[in-house]
């Protein structure tokens, strides 16, 4: 029997350092895939591109095509010369940015930091919580074009070792630039193996949803009801809302590819009770047991850190126990775990 209410302890557990993924492993779709099924808490070991079994013609899969800003940039602070490091987590408007700043007590507002010798130029206009600050940037030209020279991809921080290849941290779909960090359930997939998806007469459904400053943050209340979960910016386009009806009303499973496509998925459910419309906003949807699921059915997932939001999220569509029996399979295994890690897919 699942309790009533759960405190962060209930989402903790015990996992090796070795089993974090320190690189991807070279074909995208050849990492292993735990096949759960949430009701009975079966479980089958497979690899990622056996997923194809388990769509049938007429569901759709839903992914998350936002691409990762080279977010982290290194300037120094026009006054003193003092290194600073920022990391870009979303536009507010204009040139205004949120961001995370290292050293942050550093920098006060008004305090000006120069980027690639004077190609670019921030002043901080406002403190945030947890190193947060809001800053204006100045420049000449395209801001991306200048971002792409000077920045580089924010890789999370359990991850130490470089990566050779950039764009194996984005998904071979990603084409909406704004993401502090990749939509990392999406790696798995290759452009081959979504052809042949799409062959077998599954419609492909794509939605934006960038990822914010939630997926840096740990949840530090005892109580998870007090957490509270940062905004992230979404959209569900006409297209994708009419393809995800269509599927609905001709009894096809609705299979989203990671959180962030499910946590959009859930916001416009939540805000039209059950139904799919196309919308845009910002949501701080926290998925954790006891919350009643209204529009996914089923979903692909890596395997998330301990005590994290991820792991709650999951726990709420199987029940926690289920997911950590899951998880312990999966330790025992030797699965690979977090953003380079190997997959789950849950039913």
């Amino acid at each position: 029997m699942e309790k009533k209410h759960y405190t962060l302890e209930d989402f903790d557990y015990n996992l090796p350092h070795e089993l974090i993924a320190q690189t991807p492993i070279k074909n995208r779709d050849e990492s292993r895939l735990l096949v759960l099924n949430k009701d009975t808490g079966e479980m089958n070991d497979k690899h990622f591109y056996d997923i194809i079994d388990y769509l049938n013609p007429g569901d759709a899969l839903v992914m998350n095509d936002s691409k990762v800003m080279p977010a982290r940039i290194y300037g120094v602070k026009e006054d003193t010369g003092a290194n600073m490091e920022v990391l870009l987590l979303h536009n507010i408007e204009g040139d205004r940015w949120e961001t995370l700043m290292k050293p942050a007590r550093r920098a006060p507002v008004g305090t000006v930091i120069d980027f690639g010798e004077g190609q670019l130029k921030a002043v901080v206009t406002k403190e945030l919580d947890h190193g947060g600050r809001e800053i204006e940037f100045k420049y000449d030209g395209i801001f991306i074009e200048i971002l792409e020279r000077l920045g580089e991809t924010p890789l999370p921080p359990y991850i130490k070792e470089k990566l050779d290849d950039p764009d194996r941290y984005q998904t071979v779909y990603a084409k909406e630039m704004g993401s502090a960090a990749a939509p990392t359930a999406g790696l798995h997939w290759t452009k081959d193996l979504l052809k042949k998806v799409q062959d077998k007469g599954v419609k492909l459904v794509y939605l934006t949803l960038h990822v914010g400053l939630g997926t840096f943050r740990p949840v530090d209340e005892e109580n998870i009801d007090e957490h509270k979960m940062h905004s992230e910016f979404y959209r569900l386009s006409d297209e994708a809302a009419k393809t995800l009806n269509e599927v609905r009303q001709n009894g096809g499973k609705i299979v989203a590819t990671g959180t962030t496509s499910i946590r959009t998925l859930e916001t416009v459910g939540t805000k039209f009770n059950g139904e799919i419309k196309a919308d845009s906003g910002w949501t701080d949807i926290f998925i954790k047991p006891g919350y009643q699921w209204k529009v996914v059915d089923s979903f692909i997932t890596n395997f998330h850190l301990p005590k994290s939001t991820l792991v709650m999220l999951v726990a709420s569509f199987t029940g926690r126990d289920t997911i950590l029996n899951a998880y312990e399979h999966a330790i025992k295994e030797k699965y690979r775990f977090f953003s380079f890690g190997d997959a789950m897919y849950i039913y």
